[in-house]
């Protein structure tokens, strides 16, 4: 028995024995008349074990069966190990058919010693910042390099925008590095989704921020303009705003999603066995809009603040640009190869030696860039340069010298040679 059980038995007896009233033992045990009139009406007809709970040593009839707990933690080690226990229980009602609860399922891990006991630490007092109120005010971009397929591929690392409003995915890809191409390529795809927002936050990667860094205070004063990366000039050109954070924690929102992914997006990437970077951008917008259904909230106003798109292509937007000098044949170089401009009836040639601006676009299409149009280019020949000359030259076969003047051979024999050698013949 308990050790309030033994009080409430000791109460009884006094009662039973004359010692108190039936007022003395309601207060002492905190109960009403009527439910200590109940407890002395048990220890008379079955004494002191009568007043111990009746459910003592019997199983609850709501308990889960040994059986279904023993499959719960099977299907954890063999299929969904690594998940939480939120995760876990939605995996298992998606595809066991097995409903359970978040702290059943948090519970049986425990007690089989699948999931160590998280201590949970004190929250630490800051203020976020709160959400913009409309969709498109705010984009966040980052990737985020991680073993998103564990060991059966490569690493990846995933590039992604959020909307700061709704906590939307807008969109996401999978590259190999933490490249331009992924950048642009989940820009241009959120772009033609939703439309051009209204600024842009990200980390102070050379991808967005130049290497030359910000003008200087006499170059601001001299109005010289800013260097741009070529990221950088595609947002100036749609009139984007960027806003480069200082600190992880200043994007958290995104900082927050990578973390959510890489507990969950492992996870299914996992259950439908992606093996290389190409299945797995197969099947990611799949898991995008199934984050997105789950995750997304809605805004403050319902009104979008997404600004039509240009009527200039976004690849020829979110391209390398670079200036070049025509020459008289109407051609200029690009990385040691030879392009020319397709001709076009009715338009003028370009002038010998002046300087046009050239893009190049993420997939190597170059074009010549002139009032607003861009000109596709073709190749017309490579520019070879010679090759350096390693090989040594072979050494020509040495001519016969001629003796010095002074040397013993050239000099004219003396008389005494003459007689020495006569005397000696």
């Amino acid at each position: 028995m308990t050790k309030n059980e033994l009080k409430r038995v000791m109460v009884i007896e006094k009662w039973i024995d004359g010692h108190l009233t039936e007022q003395d033992v309601a207060r002492n045990l905190g109960i009403s008349v009527r439910q200590a009139y109940r407890l002395k009406a048990k220890y008379l007809h079955g004494g002191a074990q009568a007043i111990a709970h009746g459910n003592r040593g019997r199983k609850p009839a709501h308990t889960l069966a040994d059986s279904l707990k023993q499959r719960v933690m099977l299907l954890y080690q063999e299929r969904y190990f690594g998940s939480n226990a939120t995760h876990f229980a939605e995996l298992l009602a998606e595809h066991e058919n097995i409903h359970l609860s978040v702290s059943s399922v948090r519970r049986i891990l425990l007690e089989g010693g699948l999931r160590p006991a998280r201590l949970r630490r004190r929250p630490k007092a800051h203020r976020p910042r709160p959400r913009k109120p409309q969709a498109g005010m705010l984009w966040q971009i980052d990737a985020s390099p991680y073993a998103w397929l564990e060991d059966r591929g490569p690493m990846l690392t995933l590039h992604g925008i959020i909307d700061d409003a709704t906590g939307e995915v807008v969109a996401a890809t999978f590259r190999p590095t933490e490249t331009l191409e992924g950048y642009v390529t989940v820009m241009i795809e959120g772009l033609r989704r939703k439309g051009v927002p209204l600024a842009l936050y990200s980390d102070q990667h050379s991808i967005f921020h130049p290497p030359k860094g910000k003008p200087t205070l006499e170059q601001e004063l001299a109005g010289e303009p800013p260097s741009l990366s070529t990221f950088g000039q595609a947002l100036a050109d749609l009139g984007i705003t960027h806003i480069e954070a200082l600190s992880p924690q200043a994007k958290g929102r995104i900082e927050r999603l990578w973390q959510t992914f890489q507990d969950r997006l492992v996870i299914e990437l996992r259950l439908r066995n992606v093996c290389t970077m190409e299945e797995a951008n197969r099947v990611l917008p799949e898991l995008i809009a199934k984050h997105n259904r789950q995750f997304a909230v809605a805004p403050q106003n319902a009104e979008p603040a997404y600004r039509p798109l240009p009527e200039t292509p976004l690849e020829h937007i979110f391209a390398r640009r670079q200036y070049r000098r025509i020459s008289g044949g109407q051609t200029f170089s690009w990385k040691g190869k030879c392009y020319m401009p397709k001709p076009v009836p009715g338009v003028p040639r370009w002038e010998a030696k002046s300087v046009v601006e050239v893009r190049v676009g993420m997939d190597g299409q170059v074009w010549l860039w002139d009032q607003g149009r861009a000109w596709p280019c073709v190749e017309t020949q490579a520019t070879q340069t010679p090759a350096p000359t390693t090989a040594k030259k072979e050494a020509a076969p040495a001519s016969p010298r001629k003796p010095a003047a002074n040397h013993p051979w050239r000099k004219p024999f003396s008389s005494k040679q003459l007689q020495r050698s006569t005397a000696s013949g």
